[in-house]
């Protein structure tokens, strides 16, 4: 299982360069084996067009590296926080993608403008608050970790499967790492619309919420109907 999850996270952060979503070694994708209670996730610093499958890094939920030569990502406790938090993910994806980060440097959470938001998140992209001085100097990733469960206290992260870190940059999650990856995709293209869109029409409102609602409804839960029943992409 382990070596199947190292071939799915070694493809997941390839596809950071594939979709233009990271600048060098700007970004890390994980996933989870939940019976083995195992994270593999990148290596830290190492240029993507040298990763291999064994350079993938395997720890354990106390943070401990359990297989792997190389040292993990600089925000594997992140990563781990959030694993812990939410039973229902298997996937995450961080970036410092241009639009998202954007946003999350201008500490704005993504409004909802138009339909090709709808159709992936159920409402805007919620931001986190600023780290403390005391949260930074003593465990910086692990409470970059804490202040994104705090943010998802009152929503449902399966319905909005993103965040944005004020003052950092977003995080995606999914069901596995290539679901995450898509996340992070659909949360940078939207970005940037909503960034033109804003800067056609400063005065534009947010997305009428019963069409946003059927948007969001006919692509997920149990009344969905766009799609083949076989399929995964649909569109």
């Amino acid at each position: 299982m382990i070596e199947k999850l190292k071939k799915e996270v070694l493809q997941a952060n390839l596809d950071l360069v594939k979709y233009g979503l990271v600048t060098l070694t700007w970004g890390n994708v994980s996933g989870i084996d939940r019976s083995e209670g195992l994270v593999v996730i990148k290596p830290s610093g190492v240029s993507y067009d040298k990763l291999t499958e064994n350079d993938m890094v395997v720890v354990n939920l106390n943070g401990n590296v359990v297989d792997g030569k190389k040292k993990p990502s600089s925000d594997t406790p992140t990563h781990i926080e959030l694993y812990k938090a939410f039973s229902e993910i298997g996937g995450i994806t961080h970036t410092h993608s241009k639009y998202a980060t954007i946003f999350a440097q201008a500490c704005k959470e993504i409004p909802c403008f138009g339909t090709t938001h709808a159709d992936h998140f159920s409402g805007k992209i919620p931001l986190t608050r600023f780290l403390t001085k005391k949260e930074v100097e003593d465990g910086y990733e692990k409470n970059t970790g804490k202040i994104i469960i705090e943010r998802f206290k009152k929503l449902n992260l399966l319905l909005i499967p993103a965040v944005l870190v004020a003052g950092h940059g977003p995080f995606t999650f999914g069901k596995d790492a290539a679901e995450s990856i898509k996340n992070s995709l659909v949360l940078e293209r939207v970005a940037e619309m909503a960034i033109g869109t804003v800067q056609l029409n400063k005065n534009v409102k947010e997305l009428l919420k019963y069409i946003s609602n059927k948007h969001y409804r006919r692509k997920h839960g149990p009344d969905s109907y766009y799609g083949q029943n076989d399929s995964g992409d649909k569109e």
